[in-house]
């Protein structure tokens, strides 16, 4: 059985408004990924001479939006108490604002621990998204400040961009708020598609004043050519003293105001990392395993990851170190491998003479073979012995992509019968849910038209015939036996009131099923929402339907207990149904 987060002030909002941006719209920005150039005011990938001066700029745009949310709490709708922090309504998933008042602070931070190294699947980030963002108190123990931050850490670790916008639009402000709004930021950066989020900027909430968030901004507005305001908003920052001596010589820099600008590159966040980018000439930086994640993404997506001696090993092995941690494209690091130059002899006796090469020339020396192969039981060979030059040295996560991507370009039904079972090993098995097309069967319970109340919302009449027509056509089959997963289904339709055939002995059957008592506690104590997160963990990286059919009734069980329909609902339409 499987039990698998001023002073002009008036004047300058006045200055800075478009009656157009008015609204409520979601924030939906920063996600194209497409533009591999660095984005600069001119479009070039760099400042020009002729430039730094011609910069024109126009009026900023900014919204209003309202940073109250409502919330039914079985009264009228009042406003969120300024302490509380989250996305949803907690009456949307049948909680309440005190949901975790019955659970302790350690049991809440020891179990998102445990599900911070799982690779939840769709159905577990939904229901643990469901109960973390709902509006609460904290846990007993647990002050604010600690709770906020645990939602927050969640969402940047899992790089949640709608999330955090959301949550930005329905919280006015939160411990970590100047985190979530960086990271928004140097998600965008990081892309090197400045253009896409200074397009979306402007719909960013105008309550949330951030100091990072303003540089930004006042960058985005000389790179869309508004000189005027990006001197505006510029003024303002520094009399707020929320601009720095950096920050400052860059958009004088840049506004043309000066002509020279420092040469040192600045680490300090990646905003400063791209306008050192993009202010220096002939810019060249050598990243180390210090240099933070998110400059390494930047590097890769500008192009400016470059090695101009493709001999020096001890640079390419510092690339491929941050190919393997997924810090940059893995083609990069094949790239090179095949611009190492070797000799003709050398190749044709590639399979002799890499044992006498360094490593990396090895690798190298290898790919090349590999590539020049024409037969393909050749090209195999060398794509395996690839293999094990690369897990000599603790890189392997550089080869299972590539081989994964080779394997499926040449397809495992081309593969010769020697090399089939390697290479079907080697084909990550990926657990996409794509959901085929419902085949109802009234033979079985749990597969029967019943379901159609939860896949088609068929009406409660309709619905109530099928259970009488089905159960009695089931009841004639004496050979039938009623499994864990039919009595899921019974279960979920006799709390949701409809009345099963006295035929049918519902406590008999369940009397062999024993829920286990640490769960059952958690729902006699009121611990509904830390038992939601209790059933994520027990999901973890499975859908429903990957679980055993005796977790699903528990899981079913548990959730009906807890009047947490919305999440059982999920459970039985992935669990339940025969698809094709």
């Amino acid at each position: 059985m499987i039990l698998k987060s001023c002073r002009n002030c008036f004047l300058i909002l006045i200055f800075l408004s478009s009656p157009h941006l008015q609204g409520e719209d979601k924030i939906d920005i920063w996600k194209d990924n497409s533009n591999k150039k660095i984005d600069t005011p001119d479009g070039t990938g760099s400042i020009s001479e002729e430039k730094k001066n011609s910069i024109d700029l126009n009026l900023p745009q900014k919204i209003e939006t309202n940073q109250k949310i409502n919330v039914q709490e079985n009264f009228s709708k009042t406003s969120i108490d300024s302490k509380i922090f989250g996305i949803h309504d907690p009456a949307d998933f049948n909680f309440n604002l005190n949901m975790w008042s019955n659970t302790k602070a350690e049991d809440v931070r020891s179990i998102l621990k445990r599900l911070k190294k799982i690779k939840l699947s769709n159905t577990s980030n939904e229901i643990l998204e469901g109960v973390l963002f709902s509006f609460s108190y904290p846990p007993n123990g647990m002050e604010e400040k600690e709770f906020v931050n645990l939602k927050i850490n969640w969402l940047i670790d899992n790089n949640r961009v709608e999330l955090i916008e959301d949550f930005l639009k329905q919280n006015k402000e939160f411990e970590g708020k100047s985190r979530a709004v960086q990271f928004l930021v140097d998600d965008n950066i990081a892309q090197a598609n400045i253009k896409k989020g200074c397009d979306k900027i402007e719909f960013i909430d105008s309550t949330i004043k951030d100091a990072y968030l303003e540089k930004f901004k006042i960058y985005c507005l000389i790179f869309n050519k508004k000189k005027p305001q990006a001197q505006l908003l510029l003024d303002l920052l520094r009399e707020q003293k929320q601009s720095d001596k950096f920050f400052d010589d860059k958009i004088n820099f840049l506004l043309g105001i000066s002509s020279q600008t420092s040469e040192k590159i600045n680490e300090k966040n990646l905003l400063n990392f791209y306008l050192s980018s993009i202010t220096i000439n002939n810019f060249n930086y050598e990243p180390t395993t210090k240099t933070k994640k998110e400059i390494w993404k930047y590097l890769n997506a500008a192009n400016l990851i470059k090695l101009d001696d493709i001999t020096d090993n001890e640079k390419l092995k510092k690339l491929e170190l941050a190919a393997n941690e997924g810090q940059i494209d893995i083609q990069i690091i094949f790239n090179i491998y095949k611009q190492m130059p070797f000799n003709l002899n050398t190749l044709i006796n590639a399979k002799n003479v890499y044992q006498t090469l360094d490593e990396i020339e090895a690798r190298s020396l290898i790919y090349q073979k590999f590539l020049l192969s024409e037969d393909l039981n050749v090209k195999l060979e060398y794509l395996f012995l690839l293999e094990e030059l690369f897990n000599q040295k603790d890189i392997e996560k550089i080869y299972s992509k590539f081989v994964n991507n080779v394997l499926k370009e040449i397809g495992l039904e081309n593969i010769p019968e020697k090399f089939k079972e390697t290479a079907e090993s080697r084909v990550a098995k990926r657990k996409e849910d794509k959901i085929g097309k419902v085949k109802y069967n009234d033979k079985v319970l749990h597969q029967s038209n019943i379901l159609k109340y939860y896949l088609e919302s068929e009406s409660e009449k309709k619905i109530q015939k099928e259970i009488n027509k089905v159960i009695k056509k089931i009841s004639k089959n004496r050979k039938y036996f009623y499994s864990a997963k039919d009595l899921a289904l019974i279960n979920s339709l006799m709390k949701d009131g409809f009345e099963i055939p006295s035929n049918l002995d519902f406590k008999e059957l369940t009397s062999k099923y024993e829920i286990p008592k640490n769960l059952f506690q958690l729902i006699e104590n009121e611990q509904s929402a830390f038992l939601a997160l209790k059933i994520v963990e027990i999901l973890g990286e499975d859908e429903p339907y990957q679980l055993d059919p005796e977790s699903i009734y528990f899981i079913t069980s548990l959730l009906n207990d807890t009047d947490l329909i919305k999440f059982r609902n999920k459970v039985l339409i992935s669990a339940l149904p025969q698809r094709i």
